[in-house]
């Protein structure tokens, strides 16, 4: 430890970087940050953050064979370099359906919070969500009905008024062979 000591290990005159030291005329490391979000609210109208987004459902495959499962994905974009959040219904943001039954299921489904909820998007950004569909639609908690051969639509939306109006949903058409 004395030899630390003795050779000036720890503090040089010539090194600017002396810890604890600091000069009194150092600028601030860094700016305060604008947050994007709370400024598009209030900038930017409802109508145009509605627009601004883009939701489009995909399938790698159209056609498949009876029980097997059908990957899809939602693709969700903002298209403005400006961060943009829309005001949904309810806290569940997005949601899918096969042929009008939501997330496959022909049974009531328990209501979620009658209060509105929010999806950000930063700029520019692009979320993507996959899901698959087992060919099969729930009629009971517990009971679980095959698709039968014919024609099925996937469809993706946010969770506001008239999702088609605005262009905040999408659809695919796949078909089950037998």
């Amino acid at each position: 430890m004395r030899r630390i000591y003795e050779s000036n290990a720890i503090s040089r005159d010539d090194d600017q970087f002396t810890p604890s030291e600091r000069s009194s005329a150092a600028e601030p490391q860094a700016a305060r940050t604008i947050n994007g979000s709370a400024w598009s609210k209030r900038l930017v109208p409802h109508r145009l953050r509605r627009r601004a987004v883009s939701v489009r459902v995909s399938t790698p495959v159209t056609t498949v064979a009876p029980e097997t499962e059908i990957p899809f994905t939602v693709t969700m974009k903002n298209a403005l370099p400006i961060p943009i959040t829309i005001r949904t219904r309810s806290p569940i943001r997005w949601t899918w359906s096969v042929d009008d039954a939501p997330e496959a299921s022909r049974t009531t489904r328990r209501e979620p919070p009658d209060r509105p909820g929010e999806l950000h998007f930063d700029r520019g950004e692009r979320r993507q969500f996959r899901r698959r569909w087992s060919q099969r639609f729930k009629v009971s908690d517990r009971e679980w009905e095959p698709a039968d051969p014919g024609e099925y639509t996937i469809s993706a939306a946010i969770n506001v008024d008239d999702p088609d109006r605005w262009g905040l949903s999408d659809e695919t058409t796949i078909r089950i062979e037998s």
